[in-house]
């Protein structure tokens, strides 16, 4: 399965080194190829306990499909914003790109380093993609670049020593790329931005994805480090937790978007929400389907007798989840992108909070949560936090945030980049939800050395390229311009993909599909 996977992998990254076809993509080859060599090792240590930190097990490490991920991104959002003209994107682009490169690089080199033996040919391989990649950047970025991607590595370092130490088991080797990488850049953003806030004047939206994942993180190490010295579940500590998140809200972060956005951000946010009849009627039908998402969780705690306590929700029920967050975006897609993109980042904020409640047991509904969401655990939330229904929301939200909205100027991509903003929709509201539950129900055929079937990839495929005709149907604003065999072919290797893959599908596939609809 790893071969397979790595294979497919392989597939990604050449198609898009054929489409592009610059240093940038050739750097992404050569970081391929080692991360290919470097994932052994990985897994390996894992096998063997040697790994620094606790990863999450009955998973491989994930190093290659993760280290390609960011870097790809950074080379098709180049592509793209270098097409439309925009050059400051364009840069941008490439600076995504090199920081990918660089932390791929920097785990590599950490795997390389504490195996023992040490591995001579991978440690040559590591060498030489790392001093291409080196070359490179040193003749592609300015030197405000370079210290911008170096910021980036010296914030994931510490948050990596620190979230990995503090969470065991929550992540593997890949996934803490990915995640961590993530936050990392979003908090280098936000410094930046904060430091020189004319040259930050952009859309407030933006600055308020940015505050939002920052917020939650810093409220989340704070508690953290608070309740080592005290215990979390008293009604004392409780209270305390809920008076400095008030404080930490009113006081730091609302401040600090106001600096951002030059104006107040609750007016701001009221005003935004409440500005067309649409939004209304977007926000009433998205409160009908979140009280019917909490009446599913309530429902199935009912159904759990007391007999049976260590019952789980069934692979369908769980998919239940996946056709509401499919009946959530689709029309807000369709109708206010804008919309959606701020609901996604309040309901973000909302569910880590809510984690953050129940990992601590915070009164009075710690308790309660811990109940509720015990039934819906699977193999992937092995450590101390819950996270399958946040990478839910990530993997359906990121193609939204991701979209390069300024490199499209009449708010959609040519050809079957038309479909960016789908493709949390596509890859895991349709391709993985129809995958489930056909290959669990009639599935008879394995592919070898997994538990997914032939029967369910292949209806994933069939039903994302009916979902592809119903959204020609239903938005106007897409217009694929004949790239249907492009579309039919990045459809199938993400099903493929999801086939083989061990890490957590809901936040790898919509990302892969994305690149491949953006190149």
């Amino acid at each position: 399965p790893v071969l397979v996977e790595s294979l497919l992998v392989f597939t990604v990254v050449l198609s898009v080194h054929a489409v592009v076809w610059d240093r940038f993509s050739w750097c992404a080859v050569a970081l391929a190829v080692q991360a290919f060599y470097v994932q052994f090792k990985w897994d390996r240590l894992l096998q063997l306990g040697g790994a620094v930190f606790q990863f999450r097990g009955a998973a491989n490490s994930g190093l290659l499909p993760a280290s390609m991920v960011i870097p790809l991104l950074g080379v098709v959002m180049k592509e793209r914003c270098r097409a439309a003209g925009i050059v400051y994107f364009k840069r941008f682009g490439i600076v995504v790109a090199s920081t990918g490169m660089l932390l791929a690089l920097f785990l590599s080199v950490l795997a390389v380093g504490i195996t023992k033996p040490v591995p001579t040919n991978t440690c040559i391989l590591t060498g030489i993609a790392g001093s291409i990649i080196i070359y490179t950047m040193k003749h592609s970025l300015t030197v405000s670049e370079v210290i911008e991607v170096l910021e980036v590595l010296l914030i994931f370092v510490y948050l990596s020593m620190i979230l990995l130490y503090l969470l065991p088991r929550c992540f593997t080797p890949g996934e803490a790329l990915l995640v961590l990488g993530g936050v990392s850049f979003v908090l280098n953003q936000l410094i930046k931005r904060s430091l020189n806030v004319i040259e930050g004047r952009g859309d407030p939206i933006d600055f308020f994805l940015l505050v939002a994942v920052v917020g939650v993180v810093l409220l989340g190490l704070f508690f953290t480090v608070l309740f080592l010295f005290m215990d979390s579940g008293t009604w004392i500590s409780s209270m305390f937790f809920h008076m400095m998140t008030a404080v930490l809200g009113l006081g730091v972060i609302m401040p600090w978007l106001y600096r951002l956005i030059q104006r107040n951000p609750l007016f701001w946010l009221l005003q935004f929400l409440f500005q067309t009849q649409t939004r209304l009627y977007l926000l009433v039908y998205w409160t009908f389907l979140a009280a019917s998402a909490c009446g599913v969780v309530f429902y199935q705690n009912a159904k759990r007798s007391s007999e049976s306590k260590k019952h789980q929700a069934s692979t369908i029920t769980r998919k239940y989840f996946h056709f509401i967050v499919v009946a959530t975006y689709v029309p807000g897609l369709i109708y206010d992108r804008q919309l959606l993109y701020v609901a996604a980042v309040l309901c973000l904020a909302v569910f880590i909070f809510l984690e953050y409640v129940r990992y601590f047991r915070i009164k009075p509904f710690g308790q309660t949560l811990r109940h509720l969401l015990s039934l819906f655990l699977d193999e992937r939330d092995s450590g101390p936090l819950i996270l399958t229904h946040i990478y839910l929301l990530l993997g359906m939200s990121l193609p939204v945030w991701l979209f390069p909205r300024s490199c499209a100027p009449k708010g959609t991509l040519p050809g079957a980049g038309a479909l960016v903003p789908y493709s949390g929709v596509l890859a895991v509201g349709v391709g993985d939800t129809i995958a489930s539950v056909f290959g669990s129900t009639m599935g008879e055929i394995k592919w070898p050395g997994t538990k997914k079937t032939f029967e369910g990839t292949m209806t994933a495929i069939f039903a994302q390229i009916i979902a592809v005709a119903l959204i020609l149907i239903f938005d106007s604003s897409v217009n694929l311009n004949s790239s249907y065999a492009w579309i039919l072919a990045s459809v199938s290797l993400v099903s493929l993909l999801e086939a083989y893959t061990t890490q957590i599908d809901n936040l790898l596939l919509p990302l892969y599909l994305q690149i491949m609809l953006m190149a």
